[in-house]
């Protein structure tokens, strides 16, 4: 038997490729047949992926294969038309309503890949969210065989110190707040900025907030950002655009506190990689970041940038409480090592013969 991955697009620093690719070695160092499919693929990853057109040389009837699903598309046809054995992870689609005053055409992929979701209800062998929050949206969806699949997060990374460059510029005892993902509308990155703003202005002149993302595709939303923070007359706010791994990681490893006011996420991993790096973590309470946090970090149900502003104050200038806060988020972490995850994956599969 052969356990392979479908996956629409595999982008340079992207959470689930990275995934499949864990898994795929998590795989082949446990004796199985293992390659990625794809669509789209970062040049970077020629060697680590094969085109899904050609899967049709690999098709098995005793295989098994996990298509990462996270939007519309034409893969899902290929997915749907082979003998093998069918398995879906289930990323979450973001509601497409996000979406209508920015980019249209990802609207319509969203909207479109959420009644693909409901089409395969009845053609798969099994259906695992990569949280209870997307576990629910699949049962809601007609699912009648799933679970749970934590997210695949690869630490080993982190060992790598920051680049120097970086650390001669932000290791100056300025406080670093740092958001990391995709500069796009529902990730609320102006929360972000509101919140640092008033921490910049009432509580601490000598920090900076780190925003760490794409925002090609999504240039009218980043606009609006600078516009924003013009109009605040903001200091010290630096939007990095996609960086290559050693810089994200560098941000990383020269920041104080994590801040995260999303407002639709199926998992978000930084919350995690930050609970590894000893850095506080500051979350809105919406989707699936309360079950990500894992009762670790501090959690907002409500949105108060000022009082968020204080809390960071706080948690900044309070060591005895950044430790604690720190306690919770180390025993939080336990249950996102890879090996355990992996074993996780087989105990699914088992009934479906692996």
């Amino acid at each position: 038997m052969a356990i392979h991955q479908f996956l629409t697009s595999y982008s340079y620093g992207d959470a689930i490729g990275n995934e499949a690719l864990e898994i795929r070695n998590y795989l082949r160092d446990q004796g199985y047949d293992s390659e990625i499919f794809v669509l789209f693929y970062h040049p970077k990853y020629s060697g680590q992926v094969i085109n899904y057109l050609e899967y049709d040389r690999y098709s098995s009837g005793e295989n098994i294969v996990i298509y990462h699903f996270s939007i519309g598309s034409r893969i899902t046809k290929k997915f749907l038309r082979i003998p093998d054995k069918k398995v879906i992870i289930y990323h979450n689609i973001t509601p497409h309503h996000f979406f209508l005053d920015y980019h249209r055409i990802l609207a319509k992929d969203c909207y479109k890949g959420r009644v693909e979701l409901h089409s395969l209800s009845e053609k798969v062998d099994l259906a695992l969210g990569d949280s209870e929050y997307n576990e629910s949206e699949l049962i809601e969806s007609g699912f009648k065989h799933t679970g749970v699949l934590p997210l695949v997060m690869n630490f080993e990374k982190f060992s790598s110190p920051p680049v120097p460059v970086f650390e001669e510029l932000f290791r100056d005892g300025k406080t670093n707040i740092l958001y990391v993902g995709r500069i796009i509308p529902n990730k609320k990155v102006e929360d972000v900025i509101r919140t640092f703003h008033l921490y910049h202005r009432f509580f601490n002149k000598n920090s900076r907030l780190f925003i760490v993302g794409e925002n090609r595709g999504f240039e009218r939303y980043y606009s609006a950002l600078l516009d924003m923070v013009e109009r605040l007359n903001v200091r010290n706010v630096h939007f990095t655009g996609h960086i290559p791994e050693d810089e994200l990681i560098s941000y990383f490893k020269l920041s104080d506190i994590y801040l995260h006011m999303s407002e639709h996420e199926g998992f978000c991993a930084p919350v995690p990689e930050s609970f590894f790096l000893d850095i506080p973590v500051i979350a809105f309470n919406e989707g699936a970041v309360k079950e990500t946090m894992n009762n670790g970090g501090i959690l907002l149900n409500q949105k108060q940038y000022l009082r968020t502003a204080a809390l960071i104050d706080k948690i900044v200038s309070d060591g005895k409480l950044r430790e604690n806060i720190l306690k919770t988020q180390r025993e939080a972490l336990k249950k996102y090592f890879k090996n355990r995850t992996g074993k996780i994956l087989l105990g699914h599969l088992k009934h479906l013969g692996a």
